[in-house]
């Protein structure tokens, strides 16, 4: 605690200001009767390539909403919610899955892949999206979340990496409180083995569950557990990377870089195509320069901001997530940047993936125990243990900013310790049951019914409509221009972005300061794959 304290102290008012957040959020396009669409990504949203607000993930029905950076959570949902006005005004009949877990899917060949055009860069991103349903299968990859992205003043790439060890071992608390996927469609789970017990005929769960996206069923990869990437430090995790990158891995070799047709399967055979392929709860990031690759950015200027990558969408709130949730996540945030924060080793590495599998399976179960350092202890008593510790963050948070709502927002977290039926994750297994007959699908799709009946209701502001009609039809330009400015062949675009001499550090590169992000929706890298 006298490491936290003496960090508060260092919080000046300047400081705090200069937080800074940014949201994406992932969403599936829908039909009115809950099947995924398998329409083009819409005209009217402009580019998925280079729109800064409007993309799509892996799948074309998969939209990415992104904001800007803001300094307060209210004005960052109030950017969200004006993205998704626009959205679904361009979407017509089509809702935006409000789950995590998507409905009721096609055969995965029909699962369409994000398409972004001609150019090389656009056909690379559709190659790597090809990769990913070959290694793990396209149905995986239409699992949704919310990413939120998180920087603060004068914090250097070395602190940003104990915050981000910090996270990892506390990160249970979050998929705690803001689990909301206990429960899949039964074809979901054909073909693989898992323990989900049935709800309804077209439902399995698991009753004590928080978030099966971020379980075994979730965003999980045998090949990626042979990694054990270490945060002790920038050059540490970038090692563990770029072997990653650079190594063979006898599975994606045998499916090979090209089919007999002589059509892409893959961009290589490496155990990871590329940098974003790694699954992880948080990472580093720093906003990349054209064509540059992420690992190189961030050995050349350090970090930039974290990403956390855990939260699923929240059904009961029509952005998906709501300020409360931001306000809690900032103090979270703190408390991992200024608590004492040990260097991470092998064997703690694995303790903490047991955990998050425990968690994300059984978090709600009474007397859930966790480990820690060694020793088996209650779930229950170490968050207690992390949020009292928040408690003074919270409180000079509010000191400074007036009110009290980052404390109302912990005081709400630590009262679901000892009321689990308050928790997204019970409530959805709750309306399931009580409203749906235990139907995942018909409570998602009333739900999703619900949320665009609300965005389309708001008043969109006229200028906003404005902005964002601008941003679609500059970001269509903005694709043609780099399509007629394409030079080489895809295979020699290919070969030179995968090459190994550019994940090195170049010469001079400390990656020591991080600094305060000026775009997240630059941060998407759209310029490469």
């Amino acid at each position: 605690m006298r490491g936290l304290q003496e960090g508060l102290k260092a919080l000046s008012s300047a400081r705090l200001q200069g937080m800074r957040r940014g949201v994406e959020k992932e969403s599936l396009r829908v039909t009115a009767a809950g099947e995924l669409a398998q329409t083009p990504h819409p005209a009217a949203l402009g580019s998925a390539l280079t729109h800064p607000n409007i993309t799509t993930d892996f799948s074309e029905a998969q939209l990415e909403l992104i904001t800007g950076v803001h300094p307060s959570a209210e004005a960052c949902e109030a950017e969200l919610t004006e993205v998704h006005q626009f959205t679904y005004r361009a979407l017509s009949d089509e809702r935006m899955w409000v789950s995590s877990m998507p409905p009721t899917l096609p055969p995965d060949d029909q699962i369409p892949l994000g398409r972004y055009g001609s150019s090389n860069v656009g056909r690379a991103k559709t190659v790597y999206r090809t990769g990913l349903g070959w290694r793990y299968g396209r149905r995986m990859q239409t699992i949704s979340g919310i990413h939120y992205n998180w920087s603060l003043p004068d914090v250097s790439t070395v602190e940003y990496f104990g915050l981000i060890r910090n996270f990892r071992r506390h990160s249970f608390v979050l998929l705690y409180l803001l689990g909301a996927s206990p429960a899949v469609p039964a074809s979901f789970v054909d073909g693989r083995v898992h323990a989900l017990e049935p709800l309804a005929a077209d439902t399995v769960h698991m009753p004590n569950a928080t978030s099966l996206r971020m379980g075994r069923l979730g965003y999980q990869s045998d090949a990626q557990t042979t990694l054990s990437v270490s945060y002790n430090s920038l050059d540490s995790y970038a090692a563990s990377l770029t072997d990653a990158l650079q190594r063979p891995y006898p599975a994606y070799q045998k499916i090979g870089i090209r089919g007999p047709d002589g059509e892409y399967r893959q961009l290589n055979d490496s155990l990871l195509q590329i940098e974003n392929e790694f699954y992880g709860t948080i990472r580093p990031k720093r906003v990349i320069l054209p064509g540059e690759r992420p690992i190189h950015a961030l050995r050349d200027r350090g970090v930039e901001y974290i990403e956390v990558r855990c939260m699923d969408l929240d059904p009961f709130v029509p952005a998906g997530i709501a300020p409360s949730t931001m306000r809690l996540l900032d103090v979270f945030l703190l408390h991992c940047l200024l608590s004492d924060s040990p260097l991470d080793s092998p064997y703690e590495i694995a303790e903490l993936a047991r955990n998050q599998q425990r968690v994300a399976a059984h978090g709600r179960e009474p007397g859930l125990k966790l480990e820690r350092g060694g020793r088996e202890v209650l779930m229950s008593d170490w968050m207690v243990e992390i949020l009292s510790e928040c408690a003074p963050i919270a409180a000079w948070l509010d000191t400074h900013e007036g009110g009290d709502r980052h404390a109302r927002a912990l005081a709400a977290a630590r009262a679901a310790i000892t009321a689990p039926d308050t928790l997204p994750s019970a409530r959805v297994l709750s309306e399931m049951k009580q409203r749906f007959g235990g139907s995942h699908e018909a409570f998602v799709r009333a739900h999703s019914d619900a949320t665009r009946s609300h965005m389309l209701a708001l008043e969109l502001p006229p200028a906003i409509d404005a902005r964002l009609r601008e941003a679609a039809a500059a970001s269509l330009a903005e694709q043609a221009r780099i399509e007629a400015a394409d030079t080489v062949p895809f295979e020699v675009y290919r070969e030179q972005y995968l090459a190994s001499d550019r994940l090195r550090p170049p010469r001079g590169a400390n990656g020591t300061n991080g600094t305060n992000g000026a775009s997240v929706a630059a941060a998407q890298g759209m310029v490469s794959p």
